[in-house]
């Protein structure tokens, strides 16, 4: 039998060829992590070739199971437990429901460590992401939270204005209120302070260049245009919007009676990528903002933040990706402004606009991108003279680039951690750097061969030292 016909629809799941009955955290934490995300399946009795191994004694290990469930996760999630027969193996699958009572914890010799599932991987949740589960676990969202501002203090003109153009309505004062704009005891909620004319959320900004050729390699002299823009998420829009037209252009080309436009890049695919990169980027994260970078040959969205369930978007069907929002106020309002739908097609819409371009092929397609921490369109030049290559090759640079800093700064942490505590242990790597056993093994391995650290003594009573 196929894998995919054990686990059904969910494409996420996880897989042990036995239980570790003394070794619970194996496994427990994927059970935090599918808790904590959109629930998830742990197959008992499957090897990671997806070969049906089968258990001794499913008895047994379905009630050891439930018993670790039970005292090693808090709150206690919903899970059901299947024993299944397959090629005349018995096998266990453990379903674990979506929590509603965030965060949900692995608990083990007094300490609690949440997890979160990050591609196929089960890695400890940071201190932002931890944020994000606790607003979830008293149903509540970053947006729709209450903040420190006075509503009296703050104007929305831009808002206003936007909403009479594009509705033919007038913006009532009540509306406020019945927006999730502002509370009712008059302060803004955080989806309020980032729509406010001068918004105080400092970190709610749009950064647009226009590089000169492909790529970034010149520095910041060969940009040949620059702009910074803040305030309102309206008018980030609206100035992103006009950078992109005016740092591209229209080609136009006659066929009989007919005019074709000819565009850089449609207009409406910019829209909803931009859209998108706006009302669901990760606003926990107080170090980073919403880029524009346009290069000769593709023009790149990225916003902090990855996919809601924590899955990698290059790895799913875009036409099957259900709607998650992370901040629902904003959405509400800016599907209010006509500026997206509330079904969330976004990523669909950004396709088949390109795809009803007259100059579209199949290697123009656009590309998304996510990790734990970014997410990245890229749209291909549809002008650009060899854009089908160079645009392939400049996002695939780009995403190497982001893997090659990233690892080079976990190294970095590493070798930190090590100067300070030679005797530190590759557990306790994970934890401070909520990374994965797979992961810390593989940068210490390479730290290894490149000669930056060695091995003193026994792997259990030996120290590293930093070369």
């Amino acid at each position: 039998m196929n894998i995919k016909e054990l686990i059904g629809e969910t494409n996420v799941y996880d897989k042990k060829q036995a239980l570790e009955e003394r070794r619970p955290k194996s496994w427990c934490k994927s059970v935090s992590a599918f808790a904590n995300g959109n629930g998830g399946k742990l197959i008992f009795g499957v090897a990671d070739d997806d070969t049906i191994t089968g258990l001794g004694d499913v008895r047994h290990d379905s009630e050891v199971i439930s018993e670790q469930i039970k005292s090693r996760i808090d709150p206690i999630p919903k899970f059901d437990l299947v024993i299944q027969t397959v090629d005349n193996k018995e096998i266990i699958i453990l379903e674990i429901s979506r929590g509603l009572e965030t965060p949900y914890y692995y608990v083990s010799e007094g300490t609690r460590t949440a997890y979160q599932r990050v591609g196929n991987e089960s890695i400890p949740v940071d201190a932002r992401g931890l944020k994000e589960l606790i607003l979830r676990g008293i149903d509540s969202t970053y947006d729709s939270s209450i903040s420190r501002y006075e509503f009296e203090n703050y104007s929305f003109t831009k808002l206003k204005a936007a909403y009479k153009q594009r509705t033919g309505e007038n913006f009532d004062e009540d509306d406020f209120i019945s927006f999730g704009i502002v509370s009712e005891d008059g302060k803004l909620t955080n989806a309020g302070a980032l729509l406010a004319d001068e918004s105080p959320i400092r970190h709610s900004r749009l950064f647009c260049t226009r590089w000169n050729g492909v790529d970034k390699a010149a520095g910041t002299m060969d940009a040949l245009d620059d702009k910074e823009f803040t305030g309102s998420l309206v008018v980030l829009l609206e100035n992103g919007l006009d950078f992109v037209r005016t740092n591209s252009k229209v080609k136009w080309k006659k066929t009989g009676e007919e005019r074709i436009e000819l565009p850089d890049y449609p207009r409406r695919s910019v829209l909803e990528g931009l859209v998108n990169a706006l009302i669901h980027r990760q606003y926990l994260d107080l170090g980073s903002e919403v880029h524009i970078d346009i290069f000769d040959d593709r023009l790149e969205i990225y916003s902090p933040g990855g996919m809601c369930d924590g899955s990698f978007i290059q790895e799913r069907d875009i036409n099957k990706i259900p709607s998650k929002r992370r901040n629902p106020v904003i959405a509400d309002i800016f599907n209010r402004l006509k500026y997206m739908e509330r079904r969330g097609s976004g990523f669909k819409k950004i396709q088949s606009v390109y795809q009803s371009q007259y100059l579209y092929t199949d290697r123009l397609s656009p590309q998304f991108y996510s990790d734990k921490e970014n997410f990245i369109l890229t749209l291909k030049n549809l002008n650009y003279e060899g854009a089908e290559k160079g645009a392939e090759k400049g996002a695939e640079k780009g995403a190497e680039k982001m893997k090659i800093q990233k690892m080079e700064e976990r190294k970095e942490k590493i070798l930190s951690l090590i100067k300070a505590n030679p005797s530190i242990t590759q557990g306790e790597i994970m934890e401070k750097l909520n990374l994965s056993r797979k992961q810390v093994q593989s940068l210490m391995k390479l730290l290894n061969n490149q000669g930056q650290i060695r091995r003193i003594g026994s792997n259990r009573n030996g120290y590293w030292e930093v070369s």
